[in-house]
């Protein structure tokens, strides 16, 4: 019988008798939090991690346990990448698809959080177009290199609830900015591409989902103030009494390797046909739930078929770039 995982499982009891020799996986963000933790117990496990980051000396600084603790002829190579530029996106993928070695699993787990009104060197406004824009063009320039097998996971989040993505507007040119707002466009639109990607893939045996990894306390949350991190948490604990009537368990940080667990689930452990064009969160598929109180669970919109392609059209027309 297959073992049942949840909210407090761990990358290490997610991957337990998991022999990963020989797979070889991109995983992007590892120079702080959840990507250096998913880069060091792949690699513990044997698997050949290629880590990108776009400040290389603090990955390199940050990435220490994960060359330690390598087994099994497992390794880790870093390579340079600023999602916040396309120039960079467009030269790691180039880079990436020259070596010609194919991809197992990718993991999209960089981004940023409730950032500052600003613009990523492309003119894109920041969260959009660092967390979706940026893995849109390096995940579609690197498709050749998936293996049938293979595996696509974005890192999203429950913050996908606070807001639909804006086709008409994305870059809040007639909106006014709310940094929350803006991240849950990012986050939707992480979903949107996982749902996209993986029909426009399955017949060739490679899938694509998208996590949630939990409230965990790491560098994401580096624009967010004391104040900010209490004011919600507060409205989450509020919203959750009242629908439930005051009996819901306060809420609660995840360690980093709780967070990290959900995205190696879905890249290894979880059935393809099970998280193939879904959203998981706690090493499980979520269901839809539109009580705006609820905790878990995904927005309709986050998945709908139609929202995905009109979200990959856009896409495509703001990076100037087509996709078969």
């Amino acid at each position: 019988m297959a073992t049942t995982f949840g909210a407090q499982s761990t990358t290490d009891e997610v991957l337990a008798g998991t022999d990963l020799s020989g797979r070889r996986v991109l995983v992007t963000g590892v120079s702080a939090g959840l990507g250096v933790e998913t880069a060091r117990v792949l690699a513990a496990h044997g698997a050949t991690v290629v880590g990108a980051a776009r400040d290389l000396a603090k990955a390199k600084k940050a990435t220490e346990q994960v060359r330690a603790q390598a087994a099994k002829g497992g390794s880790l190579e870093l390579v340079e990448l600023d999602l916040a530029s396309l120039r960079s996106v467009r030269a790691c993928a180039d880079a990436l698809v020259a070596a010609g070695k194919a991809f197992d699993v990718v993991i999209c787990n960089a981004g940023v959080m409730a950032s500052p009104n600003g613009k990523t060197a492309d003119g894109f406004e920041t969260q959009f177009g660092t967390n979706h824009l940026g893995h849109f063009v390096l995940v579609n320039r690197i498709a050749k290199l998936l293996r049938a097998g293979s595996r696509l996971v974005n890192l999203s989040s429950a913050g996908h609830r606070f807001a639909d993505v804006d086709l008409d507007d994305p870059g809040f040119a007639r909106t006014p900015y709310e940094p929350f707002v803006a991240y849950g466009r990012s986050k939707t639109a992480n979903v949107l591409f996982a749902v996209e990607f993986d029909r426009r893939h399955k017949a060739q045996g490679i899938r694509a989902t998208a996590v949630h990894p939990g409230g965990i306390q790491t560098e994401l949350g580096r624009h967010m103030t004391p104040d900010m991190i209490q004011a919600m948490i507060r409205s989450i604990e509020d919203a959750a009494k009242a629908a439930g009537g005051g009996a819901t368990p306060a809420f609660s940080w995840k360690s980093i390797p709780q967070g990290a667990a959900t995205s190696v689930w879905a890249g290894f452990v979880a059935p393809a046909d099970l998280v193939g064009g879904k959203y998981c969160e706690d090493c499980h598929a979520a269901d839809i739930q539109e009580d705006p109180a609820a905790r878990g669970g995904i927005r309709r919109y986050a998945i709908d078929p139609e929202r995905a392609k009109a979200l990959w059209a856009k896409s495509e027309e703001m990076v100037g770039e087509r996709f078969s």
